[in-house]
């Protein structure tokens, strides 16, 4: 498992933590997501061998926000 914190700009509430969070959280090879809303990022514990970076990334932008 690989372990990353990316900087997401554009979340500010509770609908935000759940459009992310249920998302990235569906997609295979994700164990495990947390937004921090006041820190802006998003903690993700993945398998680099099911799912790509740049694959979570895309479904974060997908939901309308920014991964900086």
């Amino acid at each position: 498992m690989e372990k990353v914190t990316l900087n997401v700009k554009g979340m500010s509430c509770g609908h935000c933590v759940k459009a992310v969070e249920g998302s990235v959280g569906v997609l295979e090879g994700v164990s495990t997501v947390k937004v921090n809303l006041d820190a802006a990022t998003v903690d993700v514990e993945f398998n680099p061998q099911q799912v790509s970076l740049d694959r979570i990334k895309e479904t974060i932008d997908d939901q309308g926000y920014d991964v900086v």
